[in-house]
């Protein structure tokens, strides 16, 4: 089974200021086709054929670098491009939700606090994330092309701190583009919810009914 690039839910400028179209153009049509390239290239042959892309990414950590590398990297973009919309950010984030942050995270501002220290504090390439592991919140961060899936959690939103994610818009200031992601480009709705890669075809129907996603 060959894996394709997923369409963004949203056109090149829909992120601007915040994140450019030029950004998001190379970002999506070159970063992310590449490693969906890649991945489709090294599948024949290694064993993991048939399997669904979270299933590759656990089988393989470990086992098969390069495997591993493009699975998570798709992996990890196609739950990227739905966590984000025009508009979004704040602390427009469900009550329930809230009340889990409250309980696990000291707060909302101790959350925002956190998870942008987790991506300054990420050397090099990788990612941060908000977990849910054991039934709880935690705030983590991990390199290059690995989440929490191989760490026995599920990721409920995440930012890409690859430099390719912000280098166009804010040069070397990883720091101020993930104030602005945080505070201005997060999709609540989706991120907290837990959906992403599962749950795709419903953020597509909720475009399609033009409701608030």
């Amino acid at each position: 089974m060959a894996f394709d690039l997923m369409k963004l839910p949203y056109s090149y400028d829909a992120l601007e200021p915040y994140m450019s179209a030029e950004t998001l153009q190379y970002h999506h049509d070159k970063h992310h086709q590449a490693y969906v390239d890649m991945l489709n290239k090294l599948l024949p042959g290694s064993g993991f054929e048939g399997l669904s892309l979270e299933e590759i990414v656990k089988a393989s950590y470990g086992k098969n670098q390069a495997v591993f590398n493009n699975a998570g990297q798709d992996f990890n973009h196609n739950n990227f491009w739905p966590w984000m919309k025009k508009g979004g950010g704040g602390k427009k984030v469900p009550g329930s939700v809230l009340a889990l942050i409250d309980r696990d995270l000291g707060g909302f501002d101790k959350f925002r606090e956190a998870f942008i220290e987790a991506g300054k504090t990420q050397f090099g390439s990788g990612w941060c994330w908000l977990t849910m592991k054991d039934g709880k919140l935690e705030v983590t961060k991990t390199p290059n092309g690995e989440n929490p899936l191989v760490q026995g959690g599920w990721p409920l939103l995440g930012c890409d701190v690859w430099e390719h994610a912000y280098y166009i818009d804010y040069r070397n200031l990883r720091p101020k583009y993930l104030e602005a992601w945080f505070d201005n480009l997060i999709n609540w709705a989706l991120a907290l919810a837990g959906w992403g890669v599962a749950t795709y075809a419903l953020w597509q129907a909720c475009l399609h009914a033009e409701g608030d996603c």
